[in-house]
């Protein structure tokens, strides 16, 4: 538990201490000065005495949330973001992503890295999901505590380690999550009085089910109370299965197919992909997926990287196929000239 310091006007639970509760505030310019949350009866003592309202929330917190879309019952469209560039997070945002997983099991970053992404995303008003290295209490503590709208564990292979990864996300008693609310990005560093009513509600937990155990287990990991989500990963089930260099094998899309079985019938969780060259976005969203990501930043950029290259040498040799046919006509002209 994170303690505040014994002179501050606010308790550990980020109310007014009966220390300072019978002290007038004495303006609301006063109070803005210190940044501290007004509370209800402060706004109706304010305004009765003819003092502006303060200036409401932001946009950016009105809008709906990943569950709730999915609620609703859309279908999300994202990005994984493997080179921790706040510029390509930004660009992904504003190019009209749904969500971007920043990802930090095959990414070369960490938190701080993550927590740069995060804030680029947020100002362009754009869900980061984070995708954990292992699956331990102290990186989801340090993944929550800056503010994601969803978790990604992995390597989840059945029930037990999945009751663990919803544990890692809730605050005691019903978990084992670290509690620094008062100071934390994602409490709004304690000016968000609500955090602790919401951020249970708000956060989305998914568990990624990629090995032939995880399928195995599939239907009780969805069953596992707190699981939102679960995410496939075809790379990691071909690696099981002895394809490592063959993911489209028949075997392993059929493996695939019985995860996607579990977890739709379930009715219980919705299902994220990642699409592959011979299993594109729109196949994934016909057979059911609620959430589907379509690329990887570092891919898209290398794939354009390779292209342009490639173009400008295509080009220099017709360049230099036109020199040498250009070259031969002048050849032939010379040898009729001097033959004349």
């Amino acid at each position: 538990m994170y303690s505040l310091n014994a002179n501050s006007p606010f308790s550990a639970a980020g109310k007014p201490s009966s220390s300072s509760s019978s002290q007038q505030p004495k303006s609301l310019t006063h109070l803005r000065s210190l940044r501290l949350p007004l509370k209800p009866k402060t706004l109706q003592t304010l305004r009765a005495a003819g003092a502006p309202p303060p200036a409401p929330p932001s946009p950016a917190s009105s809008l709906p949330s990943l569950k709730s879309r999915l609620r609703a019952g859309e279908t999300l469209y994202g990005l994984f973001l493997l080179s921790f560039s706040p510029t390509i997070a930004e660009i992904a945002a504003f190019a009209g992503y749904d969500f971007v997983v920043v990802d930090m099991e095959h990414g070369p970053g960490g938190i701080p890295e993550s927590l740069d992404c995060i804030r680029a995303l947020a100002a362009a008003r754009t869900p980061a999901i984070l995708r954990l290295p292992e699956s331990t209490a102290a990186w989801a503590k340090k993944a929550l505590d800056i503010g994601p709208e969803g978790i990604m564990f992995p390597m989840i292979d059945g029930p037990s380690q999945a009751r663990d990864a919803v544990s890692y996300c809730r605050f005691p008693l019903n978990g084992v999550r670290g509690s620094a609310h008062t100071v934390v990005r994602a409490s709004k560093y304690g000016i968000d009085e609500g955090y602790l009513e919401n951020c249970e509600e708000n956060l989305l937990i998914m568990c990624q089910v990629e090995t032939v155990e995880g399928v195995k287990n599939v239907r009780e990991i969805v069953s596992v109370d707190g699981v939102d989500c679960i995410q496939m990963g075809p790379l990691d089930l071909s690696a099981s299965m002895g394809f490592l260099w063959d993911p489209a094998n028949k075997k392993v899309r059929e493996m695939l197919r019985k995860a996607e079985e579990g977890v739709l019938g379930s009715g219980t969780a919705y299902m994220s992909g990642f699409a592959m060259p011979h299993d594109s976005p729109l196949e994934l969203r016909r057979r059911g997926y609620h959430m589907v990501s379509g690329a990887v930043d570092v891919g898209l950029f290398r794939s354009a990287a390779v292209e342009d290259v490639k173009r400008f040498k295509m080009g220099l040799g017709m360049e230099t196929s036109s020199d040498d046919e250009e070259n031969e006509r002048d050849k032939d002209a010379d040898e009729k000239y001097w033959s004349e």
